[in-house]
C-alpha cells in the first residue's frame, strides 16, 4: 500500500519559519485536491494554541489538525527542508515535516501505524534528509 503519493513529497524545500514549513507541506495536499486551504490554517492555529506538540522527535514534526470539512481525503504529505526551522520545542530544529489530514477520527489509524513503524526504523530520519529527489524519498518511505 502506498503510504504517500509521489506528488505529495518534496525535498529541499525553502521555509523561513515553522508556519511556512507547515504551509508548504499542506500546500502539496491542497494542490492534489485532498484538502482545502482552511486545513493549513487549522494546523498553524493548533500549534499557536497548543504549542509545539507536533515536534514528536528530534528534527521531525507531524503537522495535523482535527478532522474537518476542509479534508477531502485522508492523506499524508512529506517534505524535507533545505534549512531547519524552529518551533520552540526541545526537539528543535526541525528538518522534516509530515502533514497528515484525516476525514474522521478513526479511518487514518492503519495509515498512521504504518508511518510510525517506518519512523521507528533505525537511521530513517538521516536517510530521509539525504534524499536529493522526491523519487528517492518516495522509494525510501513507501
Amino acid at each position: 500500500m502506498e503510504k504517500i503519493a509521489l506528488q505529495d513529497i518534496e525535498v529541499q524545500v525553502e521555509a523561513s519559519n515553522w508556519q511556512e514549513a507547515i504551509t508548504k507541506a499542506g500546500q502539496l495536499l491542497a494542490d492534489d485536491h485532498k484538502i482545502d486551504i482552511g486545513y493549513i490554517d487549522s494546523m498553524i492555529q493548533a500549534v499557536n494554541q497548543l504549542g509545539p506538540y507536533i515536534v514528536l522527535m528530534p528534527e521531525f514534526a507531524l503537522a495535523h489538525a482535527a478532522p474537518s470539512s476542509h479534508v477531502k481525503e485522508t492523506s499524508i504529505s512529506l517534505i524535507t527542508l533545505k534549512k531547519p526551522v524552529y518551533f520552540g520545542s526541545k526537539n528543535d530544529p526541525v528538518s522534516i515535516v509530515m502533514c497528515i489530514a484525516c476525514v474522521d477520527k478513526t479511518s487514518h489509524m492503519e495509515l498512521l501505524q504504518e508511518v510510525a513503524k517506518k519512523l521507528m526504523t533505525d537511521g530513517i530520519l538521516n536517510k530521509m534528509k539525504q534524499c536529493r529527489t522526491s523519487e528517492e524519498l518516495y522509494a525510501l518511505f513507501n
